[in-house]
């Protein structure tokens, strides 16, 4: 069977568990509250309505696309389009090509970002190999101005970083929206999270700190996983209802058909 990204490829190990897709959601919530497109993503109300469980439908439908067979993933990439064209039809004005190459750019970063956070480093093949994939989608969408190699897309993620983020009334209200559907503590863990993968600029925009006090507890995590204990660990920092979402994460899926969320 064809499929969108090989069986054997760096992007599925990447995508095929559930603690690397945390911790690219952590990155996503805090670049997504900085990024001066989200308007769009409070324009139907739903972010702000239910932020946790939006940015785990976008980041799931990425990851149903990771496994998806060729014909499905492009199928599911086509109604990706069709969704925004609505809401762009629905509020009379169109996405910035921009604000779309954010989420791509994103979404390839915090996949690298993450996994060496929780595993180790990846090769410059592994890197390219991650940008391909997301570089084929964006492509498939029609995005303009994409950049076609991984140099280049360095270049540009710069670039949109230096460009596109700005600390507004809405990055206050979507941080106020995690800590309200988070609470406290969870709230604390999730922006030492995000202190572990963010770029230095997201970090400093949102005033997260220098020090994470998370880097222990993902050490011990790590101990944990050898002990195939880490589900103690993982109970006692996620929210509960989020716990059937979250453990699907790991279920590895051939035959998704689904769309992916930005907007």
């Amino acid at each position: 069977m064809n499929y969108f990204v090989k069986p054997d490829s760096i992007v599925r190990q990447i995508w095929g568990k559930a603690d690397t897709i945390l911790f690219i959601f952590a990155g996503a919530s805090a670049e997504f509250a900085l990024n001066k497109a989200v308007d769009w993503l409070y324009f139907t109300g739903k972010l702000p309505a239910d932020p946790l469980g939006r940015l785990f439908s976008t980041v799931e439908y990425a990851r149903q696309i990771v496994f998806a067979e060729q014909q499905q993933a492009l199928a599911a990439i086509d109604k990706i389009a069709a969704i925004h064209g609505a809401v762009e039809q629905k509020r009379g004005a169109q996405i910035p090509d921009w604000a779309y190459r954010d989420v791509l750019f994103m979404l390839i970063d915090y996949s690298i970002r993450a996994y060496e956070v929780l595993e180790r480093k990846l090769t410059q093949k592994e890197k390219e190999e991650t940008f391909d994939v997301f570089y084929r989608v964006g492509a498939r969408m029609g995005i303009q101005g994409l950049p076609t190699t991984f140099e280049d897309w360095e270049k540009m993620r710069d670039e949109h970083l230096r460009d596109n983020l700005v600390a507004s009334e809405f990055t206050h209200d979507l941080y106020r929206q995690y800590q309200k559907h988070l609470g406290p503590v969870r709230f604390f863990i999730l922006k030492q999270a995000q202190t572990l993968v963010v770029p230095q600029r997201v970090n400093r925009l949102l005033g997260l700190g220098k020090i994470p006090f998370l880097a222990p507890v993902i050490a011990t995590y790590k101990l944990f996983r050898y002990l195939k204990v880490e589900h103690l660990l993982k109970d006692t920092i996620l929210p509960t209802a989020y716990k059937p979402q979250i453990a699907a994460l790991d279920l590895r899926s051939d035959d998704s058909q689904t769309e992916l969320k930005f907007g």
